[in-house]
């Protein structure tokens, strides 16, 4: 029953999380705010980041507010399942969930962007357009795909960039996962 437990809090966090995530990113690489998609995920977050937003402001497109609502809850999330698996509380304790929690928030933004990669490529191969996904997709990876394009030589029709951005977000998720594993 514990395991149950542990999973539940763990899967609706990481998704309430992932939303939230997405909502922070949306300012930062300037993606379209009329998009349907990006309409829906403001408005199922704004009920815990709209109070907030009043005693943290945004710092220009950094919004600071939604960055608080993500580590307290991802903290809250690793505290619940500390606590339901029989964790005592010390300083040090609440320290380390801390930093657990922005390590994790770290690798749950990296790998929302390198599934968002790759749902684009294959979505490309495809040959499918599907309205406000495809156009959400291309706002939020092409920042991370144009300065691989402008290094990397195109190979005619073939275009490596998101591979290779794929690549170096693996890399990251993986000392992301080694520093866990080394505060863990």
């Amino acid at each position: 029953m514990t395991r149950a437990f542990v999973f539940l809090i763990d899967t609706f966090s990481s998704l309430y999380l992932i939303i939230l995530i997405l909502r922070f990113w949306l300012p930062i690489f300037r993606a379209n705010h009329r998009n349907s998609i990006a309409q829906g995920v403001v408005k199922f977050t704004a009920p815990l980041v709209t109070p907030v937003r009043r005693y943290v402001p945004a710092i220009g497109r950094l919004d600071t507010a939604t960055v608080l609502i993500a580590i307290i809850i991802q903290f809250a999330a690793l505290a619940a399942i500390a606590a339901i698996t029989g964790a005592t509380f010390t300083s040090p304790f609440v320290l380390h969930l801390g930093l657990m929690s922005l390590l994790k928030l770290a690798s749950i933004s990296t790998t929302l962007f390198m599934v968002a990669i790759i749902v684009r490529v294959i979505l490309n191969l495809l040959g499918k357009y599907l309205g406000a996904i495809s156009d959400l997709l291309v706002d939020l990876t092409e920042p991370l795909l144009r300065p691989i394009r402008q290094v990397l030589p195109a190979l005619g029709v073939l275009d490596l960039s998101a591979y290779v951005c794929v690549v170096l977000l693996i890399a990251l998720n993986m000392v992301l996962a080694d520093l866990q594993l080394t505060f863990s």
